[in-house]
């Protein structure tokens, strides 16, 4: 067993089963959100997301969060961006709160210019 590297699922938006969970641990096979982004905005059909608790023992900051946003398509996006999680943790409460639940919606990630850091984006998203 790896001490020096290791994920645990710390929360999900659905329940998964036991397969679904071992494949959100692999962000080798995760579209990153950064690199998307950069073209322009992603449409996100989201079928859940996931918090990970990360450690690894290589990086400078050794325990951190990723989040993973998957798509009905089955393509999984992965990021760090506090505030894209923030806005999607919004977007699906107030989503789960709806008396429409038929109504159809997406989510859209995408860049801003940062405030705080001259000449950076963010990673951010909307309801569309």
């Amino acid at each position: 067993m790896r001490t020096d590297y290791s994920v645990t699922v710390k929360e999900v938006s659905k329940e998964l089963t036991h397969k679904e969970r071992v494949q959100i641990t692999d962000l080798t096979d995760c579209v990153k959100l950064d690199m998307a982004t950069q073209e322009g905005p992603v449409l996100i059909d989201l079928d859940y997301y996931a918090v990970l608790a990360i450690h690894n023992e290589k990086s400078t900051d050794k325990d951190y969060e990723n989040y993973v946003v998957a798509d009905k398509n089955g393509i999984r996006y992965s990021t760090g961006s506090k505030s894209f999680f923030n806005n999607l943790v919004t977007i699906c409460e107030e989503m789960q709160d709806s008396d429409d639940t038929d109504e159809v919606w997406q989510i859209k990630a995408y860049r801003r210019p940062s405030k705080n850091r001259q000449g950076k984006d963010f990673i951010t998203c909307s309801i569309v």
